[in-house]
């Protein structure tokens, strides 16, 4: 369903784009059938990017996947640029063809004011607008490809960027936290964030790398992967998860499953992740201690488990857990976060909405979720919200970088 809901939104837009950039632009003949040739390339591109790339292997989908996921970004912006220029295009094609009229009103006019007379020779011809049509129609050209031209340069221009932001070093946020029933050996206990980093044709081990090496100069005591590792299996992306073997934290390296584990495959990641020293809290916890203190951390199975029977199950991830301890959850979903405060959570840490990805993804999120990104409160419950390291689709972020997020607990009311 969701694949139907996104193919039927790009053809529409794709049918839109057509329509201001090639056929309003082109006059009938080889030009206009070689843009169309050209558009219909890049969605059979972007339906390929969207249905094959995760069953291949990363060097063969790459050749499709990252024209095919460009366009995606491209027919965006040029769909909004488009949509933005229709109003003072319309205002200037109307104002283009009242000039045409009264032109060609003018003109009889003036032939009615000339003497009339033998010198005068023979009367005109009844005047005919006919020969005034090409003039209007080429006006009509100019404008139409004067706004195709600023729709494209405004798309590339806004892609390029986002490009440049999703590829490039993720920013790290520091966020401190203060918990009522977190005890003080805990104060200045540091949690790397990070979430959906997306491993697959497009992200491979340098894309890991970077990353690792963002959350190793934090020098954070834990690292918390808060789902939507990866895209695809373990066969084809085993190589570029293998950087995550050199995260270095006193307390260990924890995962919790996300929608897209569910779509690769998850229980040969497990394993995969395990000799990785990355460890599963799979509706499951462990107890962090330090000094006298110590406190509860605990995961849930992202909901797309529900499917096979493997969904959150939050009495069985904080059974025998004492009330006692602060309950500190990784959650892929923000939308859990009504769970997590029914079962005592003090801090629950989420990924899954990318800020929005792409401007103005963040809207369409917010409608979704109860926080798109960031710090916020629900009844006692504190959650936070990563933007994610890495990017679904488009490798473009717009409005939303990426970042690794360092949770600085400290102890005391909030």
């Amino acid at each position: 369903m969701f694949f139907l809901m996104v193919a039927g939104l790009a053809l529409l837009a794709q049918v839109y784009v057509w329509r201001r950039m090639v056929w309003d632009t082109t006059r009938p003949g080889r030009a206009r059938w070689i843009g169309t040739a050209v558009l219909v390339g890049m969605f059979l591109l972007m339906l390929a990017a969207l249905l094959g790339a995760r069953e291949m292997r990363p060097e063969t989908a790459r050749w499709f996947a990252w024209p095919g996921y460009l366009w995606i970004a491209v027919l965006i912006y040029s769909t909004l640029a488009l949509v933005v220029l229709e109003l003072p295009r319309l205002v200037l094609s109307r104002r283009l063809a009242l000039r045409g009229r009264v032109q060609r009103h003018r003109e009889p006019a003036r032939e009615l004011a000339e003497p009339s007379g033998a010198a005068a020779g023979p009367e005109p011809a009844e005047s005919v607008p006919a020969p005034e049509e090409p003039v209007d129609r080429g006006r009509r050209l100019v404008l139409a490809r004067g706004t195709a031209l600023a729709a494209g340069v405004a798309a590339l221009g806004v892609v390029g960027y986002g490009a440049s932001s999703a590829l490039g070093q993720p920013n790290v946020k520091r966020v401190p936290v203060r918990l009522d029933r977190l005890p003080a050996d805990f104060s200045g206990f540091r949690i790397a964030v990070v979430s959906d980093i997306h491993l697959g044709p497009l992200a491979g081990a340098a894309h890991t790398e970077r990353i690792v090496r963002t959350i190793n100069e934090q020098q954070p005591d834990l690292v918390a992967i808060v789902g939507d590792l990866v895209d695809g299996s373990p066969e084809h992306l085993g190589d570029a998860a293998r950087p995550l073997r050199d995260l270095d934290a006193p307390e260990g390296s924890f995962f919790v499953t996300g929608n897209h584990e569910y779509y690769a495959g998850f229980e040969g990641w497990r394993a995969e992740l395990e000799r990785l020293e990355v460890f599963s809290l799979l509706n499951d916890h462990t107890t962090i201690s330090r000094g006298a203190g110590r406190f509860t951390l605990a995961g849930v199975n992202d909901v797309a488990g529900e499917d096979i029977d493997e969904g959150p199950d939050f009495d069985r991830a904080l059974a025998g857990t004492s009330a006692d301890n602060a309950r500190i959850l990784l959650a892929h979903q923000p939308v859990l976060i009504d769970d997590a405060v029914r079962h005592g959570v003090d801090l629950q840490l989420s990924g899954h909405t990318h800020g929005g990805q792409m401007w103005p993804g963040s809207l369409l999120v917010g409608l979704q979720q109860p926080s798109v990104a960031g710090l916020s409160k629900v009844d006692d419950t504190m959650l936070y919200v990563t933007r994610g390291a890495g990017f679904w689709g488009p490798p473009v972020r717009v409005g939303a970088p990426p970042d690794v997020s360092i949770v600085e607990l400290g102890a005391g009311l909030r």
